[in-house]
């Protein structure tokens, strides 16, 4: 049955709908899977095998009926950052211990209700604040990839990509058929350019927020990692929906991502932002973009060069507005209601006790960092400052799709680094979300999806931006990027 877990989503539902096997023969192989090879990535903080089973007999039972829904018997994998009724949810932060939420994440409803089936709880940085998985409290997540190195395979163990990094491992690795996660700054996009897997942050109000645990309120939004583009549009076509417990949900309505693919690019107007040819950026990285354009134009699309010219800008205005964002939303993690509780000799001590235990070394320095740009004779020389640039970043972009429908740029400055490689310098982890944040600032929908391969033998990306409410444009075009440039796959599953 192993053989089953290579599949894709799409090509699993045929299956399905051919009863060629059934949904519990496909939730058993990829139990069977997480049990062989989590040891080793640390992908789930928390397999569920006898709920996705559960899920699947009851998948079994209405296929045999003719009831099935759209993602009937597909089994999933779910982030640790939104909340599964009665079953622990802790965002991977000590601070939240054994909590187990008595709702469910709207998402994730949208997901169940659609027939999906949870194989479990992803890996994923602590609160989402990381670009490689490192910051968990269950420890870090190990990519399925390997570099080579002088044609031998090199054991450093890589990141995965953050923050989203237990669900990008697990869809490389085939650990499940694709899995939900979240994008504050890039976690979704940079995760998935580094392990060969398609990754769409939707526009801001897409996907509610209700029930996702909150870093940067104004910046978190929903999105799939998947193995091809057709498959990230069949997940988010039911991961979005207008909410009314979401106050930023936008009521419009969601279309059929799939009917995008194969529409082709023939006419489509690609923008090529002079900003983006920054220093730090691989010559592999740049190579690749080159011939994303030369992919593009080949299938009938028009390159355009662009300015955007407060680009420069908006990685140190994004950590003014995440860091003091979430300094906000942290606050409610006091020991008091719910999680991690560390008694204390008055009220404040047991507030500094709790923080001090639950909270990680990075979530301590973003927390610190936002409560100080907040903080009275800071906030308008920092975090109003930095809300400015926000909207000039937004405009950059408002006058570009009078000229262009799309922009393209790489994903990640350079391929996946191995473990310990960066994490003790912050400031080259930010510089991770280079290519990314502009997107979250802006509110923009945006696509990575693998384009090659590094000299190293590890993936890289190409990122598509569109205009809002227009993913449909990003699957039209990124599915053209994926005909030309081909699938990558794990070559070799050394953990078994």
């Amino acid at each position: 049955m192993t053989e089953l877990t290579k599949l894709t989503l799409a090509e699993a539902r045929k299956g399905l709908v051919a009863k060629s096997f059934s949904a519990v023969e496909l939730t058993e192989a990829f139990i069977a899977a997480i049990e062989a090879a989590n040891p080793h990535l640390n992908a789930y903080v928390l397999p569920t095998p006898e709920h996705a089973l559960a899920q699947a007999r009851a998948s079994d039972a209405r296929i045999a009926a003719g009831t099935a829904r759209p993602l009937e018997g597909l089994p999933i994998g779910h982030k640790d950052l939104f909340c599964t009724k009665d079953v622990r949810t802790t965002a991977c932060s000590r601070v939240l211990g054994d909590f187990k939420p008595t709702y469910e994440s709207t998402v994730g409803q949208n997901l169940w209700d659609a027939g999906a089936i949870m194989l479990g709880k992803l890996n994923n940085d602590e609160f989402a604040m990381g670009s490689s998985n490192e910051t968990s409290c269950f420890g870090p997540v190990v990519s399925p990839w390997r570099r080579m190195r002088n044609g031998q395979a090199d054991n450093a163990k890589l990141v995965p990509g953050g923050s989203s990094g237990g669900s990008s491992s697990a869809v490389s690795a085939d650990l499940c058929l694709a899995a939900t996660a979240t994008d504050t700054g890039g976690s979704i996009r940079q995760p998935a350019a580094l392990t060969g897997t398609v990754g769409i942050k939707p526009t801001y109000g897409r996907c509610s927020r209700w029930g996702i645990v909150a870093f940067a309120s104004s910046l978190d939004q929903a999105g799939p990692i998947a193995k091809t583009v057709e498959d990230a549009a069949l997940m988010l076509r039911h991961m979005a929906s207008f909410d009314a417990k979401d106050s930023t949900s936008v009521d419009a309505p969601v279309p059929d991502y799939t009917a995008a693919l194969g529409k082709g690019v023939k006419g489509l107007r690609v923008g090529i932002p002079k900003e983006y040819r920054v220093d730090g950026m691989s010559a592999e990285a740049e190579a690749l973009w080159q011939k994303g354009i030369d992919w593009l134009r080949s299938a009938g699309a028009t390159i355009h060069d662009i300015s955007l010219p407060h680009t420069k800008y908006a990685l140190p205005a994004y950590y003014i507005v995440a860091p003091a964002e979430c300094s906000s939303n942290l606050a409610r993690y006091d020991g008091v209601r719910y999680g991690l509780r560390v008694p204390g000799k008055d009220l404040i001590d047991t507030y500094e006790a709790t923080r001090a235990a639950g909270f990680g070394k990075e979530v301590r320095r973003r927390v610190l960092i936002g409560t100080y740009v907040l903080s009275a004779g800071y906030y308008d020389a920092y975090y109003l400052k930095a809300q400015k640039v926000r909207t000039l970043i937004k405009r950059d972009f408002d006058e570009a799709w009078n000229s262009v429908d799309v922009v393209l740029t790489p994903t990640t400055p350079s391929p996946a680094f191995a473990q310990g490689e960066k994490s003790g310098d912050p400031v080259a982890m930010y510089l991770e979300d280079i290519f990314t944040v502009t997107v979250n600032m802006a509110g923009l929908p945006g696509i990575s999806v693998p384009a090659g391969l590094s000299g190293e033998g590890t993936p890289l990306g190409l990122q598509l931006i569109g205009k809002p409410f227009d993913e449909a444009t990003l699957f039209q075009a990124g599915h053209v990027i994926e005909e030309a440039a081909g699938h990558f796959r794990v070559p070799a599953k050394w953990w078994r």
